[in-house]
């Protein structure tokens, strides 16, 4: 689901989540990003993973794993998130954490709430996408990942 489907009925709903989005994505450091990051925001050597991916699975599991089951692969509230990941554009993960989002499914709701508010999640975005890439891409296995000292510089 696209912003404007999120915003639909809800103009105030379209420029909140844009202010959000911006605010986040403004507090990644620019040396973070690199060239295909999207596709690629980690990185492991020797099967630990950076920094900021070891951070993302700790958030995920601090506050996403209740509704999307451990290590993103969903439950009967949430959806897998290691197959989600894999069609959602950058833009679109974070909007959908920023503003939530509700879908009817046979006869049932399921609704996420919007964790743009929340600092812990909220800070620590670009982390949680680049565990979930990690998974999805199939770099990052089941568990805790080893990590990389922090600092370690990508190679």
């Amino acid at each position: 689901m696209r912003l404007d489907e999120h915003a639909r009925g809800r103009p105030w709903l379209r420029a909140a989540v844009l202010g959000a989005l911006l605010s986040v994505a403004g507090t990644a450091p620019a040396a973070e990003k690199w060239e295909g990051w999207e596709n690629e925001p980690y990185f492991m050597i020797d099967g630990k993973v950076d920094f900021g991916t070891y951070n993302g699975f700790r958030r995920f599991h601090s506050a996403c794993h209740v509704c999307h089951g451990p290590d993103a692969l969903g439950s009967s509230l949430a959806p897998n998130l290691v197959e989600s990941i894999a069609r959602l554009s950058y833009t679109d993960f974070i909007v959908t954490v920023a503003a939530g989002r509700t879908t009817e499914r046979g006869g049932t709701t399921f609704v996420m709430p919007a964790f743009g508010n929340n600092p812990d999640i909220a800070e620590n975005l670009d982390d949680i996408y680049a565990y979930l890439k990690a998974r999805a891409n199939g770099a990052l296995g089941r568990g805790r990942p080893q990590r990389l000292p922090k600092g370690t510089a990508r190679p």
